[in-house]
């Protein structure tokens, strides 16, 4: 069966009560046709490159998953007790993929129906307990005689070694604590990390073997010529540089662990079986099910086994960064590719692994840095869609100043909600709002939903202040995040697996701007592009944040207008003159050039509606102009010229002119809803 995405979104937002197994079929009726309940409903079905199928409301930003049956129709299954989980997760992000690899009820009959399962399980499970038990026993014993404290390092790279010797799924399990202060020490945590990188291969012949299973035909016959030795080993799959037959292009082969996919689901089966007795403890220091952290792990884990899902992933990143000329993102060989092996182009870059070597290549690395930092918040803020795991490896350094990146097992996808109340904490940091700063934490998972925030907010506001008290060019997210592994091991918050990635990855894109040059300042290249977006995106959301930043208490702030107008001023200075962009231009590519002004066209236009049609607002701007019983002519004049050189009056007179019909429509339609009001 083909999968279909059904995308459904309704113009006005639903309430919680539709969530019933009777909302559930007005939902599913609604995909074949509007039917009464529900107003102004809007469907369309489009075959997505994912496979993944949504149900949306572009309002609220929640979406629910479809079931699917075996005659195509399509509708909401009753869900069952183990599926809570999945269901809240599906809630959290805003992301909801009924097509999923992961269920606990699928993983269950995956490991029942094989032969011996039971045999093999209570094998496992006792060597699991029983390794895990000694373990703990000696931890346990370092308590009781006070020497806990000093053979941490000891027992970290201990735990290290017993999650390798247990296999893929532990390494996985370890390279996913790596990042979760909510779980585990930040001791342990820097000592996991090291699983990221050192990984054993596994023997050539067997990847070969598999790779023409795939192929359905000899390597020979598709490739002139393959790598004797591994280019990279990870828990999962390894990589091999070969030369296509056909065309002699370079290309990357990653190739899966033979027989892993039993193996994962067995020890998912045994996780989520040990963790149902642990719900106890997680819940009082986390705050949900130690079955739902299972779950996400098991997700994921699943997800990456997948190589179509991978190669679907890298046609996303394509389609995202098209028009990007500073980033690299390998084309991928879908007729060569399968569950099981994938052939991408090969990337000729210099990876971060070897800072010597980029600066020996004569690339700019302040450039470089520069290109990067902004690809990630791209990626971040404005995609939604991000790569989970850029760690030096995964990371090259192009010879033209582009970055360029590799290996999309590991994306995550964060909503159009999850990114506008990432926004809104970035500016209840601006305003100093803590108390909001805390319940954003309650929006986005962290909390659970009814969790008392006040004495989260002591502890946030001191983590901010601290960090602040700096200054922005001493401030870096390693500081603040150790202060906030601290925060979230001492009270219940549980850092969901999508942030988790989201922390990793600014964590490991500021060790290589740290690495490659010790002097970056990383917030002096992303302040400037978060205060561009500000001012320069249309989207209503990102208006509002706006207007929320230049208002504090009902004050307009003109020093704060100023700033982030110098900001994105000079986030498209960066951007213009960087190296990426004029080895394009050399090369003819006119139509890939950024703009070399901060075009403020829509904001002009969209500032002058709210002036004319919003009655606050216009009072506001009006007191800010009049404040202390006087005219601030001179900050209007200051802000003017910071921005005249930017202003295309041309440009701005033609989208007036353009506008000015839906313009008297909209003043006509004002005054009449004014005159009907008075009456």
């Amino acid at each position: 069966m083909n999968s279909v995405s059904v995308n459904c979104t309704r113009t006005a937002p639903f309430p919680a009560k539709h969530l019933s197994s009777a909302g559930a079929r007005s939902v599913a009726g609604q995909i074949n046709g509007p039917s009464e309940g529900w107003s102004s409903f809007d469907y369309r079905r489009r075959v997505q490159r994912s496979g993944r199928f949504r149900v949306s409301n572009a309002a609220t930003g929640t979406r629910r998953s479809l079931a699917s049956s075996s005659d195509g129709e399509i509708g909401f299954g009753k869900l069952s007790k183990s599926s809570a989980a999945m269901e809240q997760l599906d809630f959290e992000r805003g992301v909801c993929v009924p097509f999923r690899k992961y269920t606990p009820e699928t993983v269950r009959n995956k490991v029942l129906e094989s032969n011996g399962a039971v045999a093999s399980l209570i094998s496992r499970g006792v060597e699991i307990v029983w390794t895990l038990g000694l373990y703990w026993s000696t931890l346990m014993y370092d308590c009781f005689v006070g020497r806990d404290q000093e053979v941490v390092p000891k027992r970290a790279r201990q735990l290290r070694n017993l999650l390798c010797d247990l296999g893929p799924s532990f390494i996985k399990a370890g390279q996913v604590l790596a990042n979760r202060p909510d779980i585990i020490r930040e001791d342990y945590m820097n000592e996991l990390c090291i699983l990221q990188d050192d990984v054993p291969p596994f023997p050539n012949q067997v990847a070969f073997d598999i790779i023409e299973e795939e192929l359905g035909q000899p390597l020979e016959a598709v490739f002139s010529k393959i790598s004797p030795q591994t280019i990279a080993a990870a828990s999962l799959g390894q990589v091999y540089r070969a030369t296509l037959r056909d065309t002699g292009e370079d290309v990357a082969i990653k190739v899966q662990r033979p027989e892993i996919e039993p193996i994962i689901y067995r020890d998912l089966f045994l996780f989520r079986t040990l963790a149902s007795f642990l719900n106890g403890i997680s819940l009082q220091k986390l705050g949900c099910n130690a079955e739902l952290i299972v779950d996400e792990f098991g997700e994921k884990l699943l997800e990456e086994l997948d190589y179509t899902l991978e190669a679907r992933n890298i046609e996303d990143f394509l389609e995202n960064f098209k028009d990007d000329p500073t980033v690299k993102i390998p084309d991928v060989y879908k007729q060569l590719s399968g569950p099981r092996v994938l052939v991408m182009e090969w990337i000729d870059g210099v990876r971060c692994t070897n800072p010597q070597a980029i600066r020996e290549a004569g690339i700019d690395v302040n450039g470089f840095l520069t290109v990067g930092v902004s690809a990630a918040l791209r990626q971040l803020l404005e995609f939604g869609l991000f790569h989970g795991d850029p760690h030096p490896g995964n990371v090259f350094a192009m010879r033209d100043g582009r970055i360029g990146y590799v290996d999309f097992g590991n994306v995550a996808v964060l909503s159009q909600q999850n990114k506008q109340i990432l926004i809104d904490a970035v500016v209840h940091a601006v305003n100093e709002d803590y108390v909001e700063m805390a319940n954003d934490f309650t929006r986005l998972g962290f909390l659970a939903p009814g969790t008392d925030v006040s004495p989260i907010v002591p502890a946030l506001e001191a983590i901010w202040q601290n960090s602040l008290g700096k200054g922005l060019s001493d401030f870096n997210f390693r500081s603040v995040t150790g202060k906030f592994n601290e925060l979230v091991y001492n009270y219940p918050i549980r850092i969901p697996e999508r942030f988790s990635l989201v922390i990793r990855s600014l964590l490991t894109q500021e060790g290589i701007c740290f690495t490659l040059q010790p002097d970056f300042k990383f917030l002096e290249v992303a302040y400037p592009y978060v205060a561009k977006r500000l001012l320069t995106d249309p989207n209503p959301a990102l208006r509002e944040r706006l207007i929320q930043v230049l208002f504090k208490d009902g004050v307009f702030q003109w020093k704060r207008l100023e700033n982030l107008i110098v900001l994105a001023k000079e986030n498209v200075s960066m951007m213009s003159s960087n190296p990426a962009l004029q080895a394009k231009e050399m090369q003819g590519l006119r139509e890939l050039q950024v703009s070399k002004k901060l075009d403020l066209t829509d904001t002009i236009k969209d500032g002058a509606r709210l002036f004319i049609f919003d009655e606050g607002i216009r009072r506001k701007l009006i007191l800010a102009l009049t404040e202390d019983s006087k005219l601030h002519i001179e900050e209007l004049v200051d802000v003017y010229r910071l921005v005249e050189d930017q202003i295309d009056i041309p440009t701005v007179a033609v989208e007036v002119a353009r506008d000015f019909p839906s313009f008297v429509r909209d003043v006509m339609l004002s005054w009449s809803e004014s005159v009907l009001t008075d009456r």
